[in-house]
């Protein structure tokens, strides 16, 4: 079981890698398509990266599913993880949304905007790292 546990934090890890960076790039087209420049290579490398991305979170998840097979359902620390996790799958959908806007030529929001949204996925992963970590209750 520590070999699947191994093999789940790698792939969360990938994911993450893949979640924290994919908003940059937002933010790089926005500025850089506002200030004139060809922003044609960040299409090209915010499709790269959410198809990267979007692998390394199957396989997260379905390592996931067999730990808790494995393990059991038990504690309320499972309950807020799993609600968490769920967050993060809704901005990892959030994030191809706004990948296919770029492929269409336009994204809606300022370079401020994105940084923050940015941001969004630092405090889910924080909140799951100390539910699994610290399991409060």
């Amino acid at each position: 079981m520590l070999w699947l546990k191994a093999i789940h934090i790698l792939f969360v890890m990938s994911w993450m890698a893949g979640i924290f960076y994919l908003p940059r790039i937002f933010v790089h087209y926005v500025e850089g398509k506002a200030a004139g420049q060809d922003v044609s290579r960040l299409v090209i490398m915010a499709k790269k990266l959410y198809g990267f991305m979007s692998i390394m979170m199957v396989i997260a998840i379905v390592t996931g599913l067999w730990l808790w097979l494995a393990y059991g359902f038990s504690g309320g620390w499972l309950h807020v993880k799993l609600l968490f996790v769920g967050l993060m799958l809704v901005y990892h959908f959030w994030c191809q949304k706004r990948m296919l806007e770029m492929q269409k030529g336009h994204l809606d929001h300022s370079g401020v905007f994105y940084r923050w949204m940015n941001e969004l996925p630092l405090v889910l992963l924080s909140v799951i790292l100390v539910m699994v970590v610290v399991k409060p209750f």
